[in-house]
Formats: structure tokens, C-alpha cells, sequence
């Protein structure tokens, strides 16, 4: 028996501190349900969680931020849908015109209704939008701003030939392209940014109808040429190289799909200006040049309607291109959200096991 120190009762004192410490801390862990409720519960493994978390609720939003893709993406595939119903109906006009069946007055009255129709085309182009922003006006299409090769660009190597149309609605905005000679009639475009590059053969000679296209697919510019059939494929190599082509900027809507914003982790999808200034066959060919003018005189020969079906056949082909493309972006976002919605299941279970009490365990 001590007087001044009672060792008993303090060894009871500790352990009933640290034991109420332990029950404390139990209860806090099975009542929040977390292992980790303060940096001093597991100090490294707060950090790893926390880190998880950041990367769990970007994929979350990433996810969202692709069914929104999607949604502006079917918005704009819904008015082209109808912008082909109006195309389909203006060529069987034009297929009707071309019947000498027709009286002046039955030409007049397809001529009133091509010009009906071709102005819904527009109204479409100019209205169609997503949450403000237009989808078919050309503000999310890439043009051409610059460069040595541009419409109206004479290649005068042998025989006159000039560039009549380019389009650049597949490229990226605020680049440019380089084209060069690649020798043996073949024609390279670099893309200044990353060098990639595509090399395309061209054909021996311009075709019969005068014309010559250059599709460089792969980054998304299309050349035509228009000029003499005496011009070879070595000439217009020749008098390509060097040239180059700039794009403006807001090419295109570009779509947040990682948890981490990077550059890579984004997809871009443009968004052609499809109205009758750019539907058609090519410069001075497009709708709006052939469906103009008084009603009485858009078709009234057959001739007229003949070259009118011609440039509708192409404005088809157009709309159907553009809306493969977005069709084609949409497969790929509905891919992707199931992509994120795994990754964000897995990294959502490992953050579990880090930060969550296990209730067997209860410590």
C-alpha cells in the first residue's frame, strides 16, 4: 500500500481513457459509416481517397457532359433529317420539270414551290440551335481564313487549271495545311500543328467533265480543281507544292469526355453550314445560284431541270455525309459513357475499401 502514488487506479484510469478513446472513435466510424473521418485516422489514406474522389466525379461529370453531346448532336441530325425530305421533294420537281409534258404555267407553279422550299432550307440552316448555339449556320464549321491556296488560284503549269472549290468542314479550326509535291503524281498535306500528314495519287489527267478532286480524307480538307484535261497529275503536283491552307477558328463543338479536361480527352465534332449557299455542286452550282429568280423561269426547260437535279443529287449527298458524321459521333459518345460509367464503378470501389468502415471489423 503506497500514500502518495495509488498505481491501481491510475493503470484503471488509462485503460478506461483509452478504452473510451476506441469506443468513441468505433461509434463515430459506425454511425458516419466512414473508416477515415479526420486527416488522423489514416493521414496517407485521405489523401489517396480524396484523389480517387476528384477522379470519380469527373468521370461522373464527363459521363453527363456526353449525353449532352449526344443531345445537341440529334438535334442538329433531326433538322437535316428534314432538310433531306426537302431535298428529295425539290428533285422530284425538278424530275417532273424535266418532262415536256409541262406547260408554261406547270413549270411556273414548280418554279413558286422550289423557291418555297429552298427558303425553309435556309430557315433551318439559320434557327436550328442548342442551348443558344446554332448548329447549322456555319459558326461551328471550319472555314477557310487564309493562305496561298484559295478559291480562284491559278496552277499554270502546262495548261491553265484553277481551284474552284475548298472545303474544310473535317479539319481542325485555327491550323494550317501545307500541300507539297510527293513526286510521282502524288500530292502530300502536312497539318502544321503535329505534322501528320496524308498523301493522296492523283488521277493521270483532269476528267472529261473538267474537274479534278482532291479528298485528303484523313484530315478532313477537300480540293476541287477545275481547268484544260490536258493537265497532268505531275503538273498539278508541281504547282500545289508549297501552297498551304489556313482555318479559322471555331471549327467545330468540342466535347469535355475525360475526367481530366485534357486536350486528348476531348472529342471534336463540326457542324456543317448546310442552306443553299453551300448545298450543291461547287461554286456558281449551288442551290441558291439555280433556284433563284422569277418563278417562271427557275425550270421552264427541261434542260434547267436536268442541270437542277444534278446539283440536288449532289446536295443529297452532302446532308447524308454530314449526318453519317454525326451519326457516327454519337455511336462513339454512347461507347464512351459506357466506358465512363465503368471506370467510375471501379475507382468508386477502390475508394471504398479506403475510406468506408468496414462494419465486420468496426475499428
Amino acid at each position: 500500500m503506497r500514500i502518495n502514488h495509488n498505481i491501481a487506479a491510475l493503470n484503471t484510469y488509462r485503460q478506461l481513457t483509452a478504452g473510451s478513446m476506441a469506443s468513441s472513435k468505433s461509434m463515430e466510424k459506425l454511425s458516419s459509416g466512414l473508416r477515415i473521418n479526420r486527416a488522423g485516422d489514416d493521414a496517407a489514406g485521405l489523401s489517396i481517397s480524396e484523389k480517387m474522389r476528384a477522379q470519380v466525379r469527373g468521370l461522373e461529370q464527363a459521363s453527363r457532359n456526353a449525353q449532352d453531346g449526344i443531345s445537341m448532336i440529334q438535334t442538329a441530325e433531326g433538322a437535316l433529317n428534314e432538310t433531306h425530305a426537302i431535298l428529295q421533294r425539290m428533285r422530284e420537281l425538278s424530275v417532273q420539270a424535266s418532262n415536256d409534258t409541262n406547260s408554261a404555267d406547270d413549270r411556273e407553279a414548280i418554279g413558286e414551290e422550289l423557291l418555297q422550299l429552298k427558303d425553309e432550307i435556309d430557315r433551318i440552316s439559320k434557327t436550328t440551335e442548342f442551348n443558344g448555339k446554332k448548329l447549322l449556320n456555319g459558326d461551328l464549321a471550319p472555314t477557310v481564313s487564309g493562305g496561298t491556296a484559295s478559291v480562284g488560284t491559278m496552277l499554270t503549269t502546262t495548261a491553265n487549271a484553277t481551284i474552284s472549290d475548298i472545303d474544310v468542314s473535317g479539319a481542325l479550326g485555327s491550323e494550317t495545311y501545307t500541300l507539297s509535291n510527293a513526286g510521282g503524281g502524288q500530292v502530300t498535306l502536312t497539318r502544321s500543328s503535329d505534322s501528320v500528314a496524308q498523301t493522296i495519287t492523283l488521277d493521270a489527267t483532269i476528267g472529261a467533265d473538267g474537274k479534278m478532286t482532291l479528298d485528303f480524307n484523313e484530315l478532313g480538307v477537300k480540293l476541287e480543281l477545275t481547268g484544260d484535261s490536258a493537265k497532268t497529275a505531275g503538273d498539278i503536283a508541281t504547282d500545289l507544292d508549297t501552297l498551304n491552307i489556313t482555318t479559322g477558328a471555331n471549327a467545330s463543338a468540342s466535347f469535355a469526355i475525360g475526367s481530366n479536361g485534357t486536350a486528348n480527352e476531348k472529342l471534336n465534332v463540326s457542324f456543317d453550314k448546310m442552306d443553299s449557299t453551300t448545298l450543291g455542286t461547287g461554286v456558281g452550282s449551288y442551290i441558291n445560284n439555280v433556284v433563284t429568280g422569277p418563278a417562271n423561269s427557275i425550270v421552264d426547260t427541261s434542260t434547267k431541270a436536268d442541270a437542277l437535279t444534278a446539283v440536288l443529287d449532289d446536295a443529297i449527298k452532302q446532308v447524308s455525309t454530314q449526318r453519317s458524321k454525326l451519326g457516327a459521333a454519337q455511336n462513339r459518345l454512347e461507347h464512351t459513357i459506357n466506358n465512363l460509367g465503368t471506370a467510375s464503378e471501379n475507382l468508386t470501389a477502390a475508394e471504398s475499401r479506403i475510406r468506408d468502415v468496414d462494419y465486420a471489423l468496426a475499428a
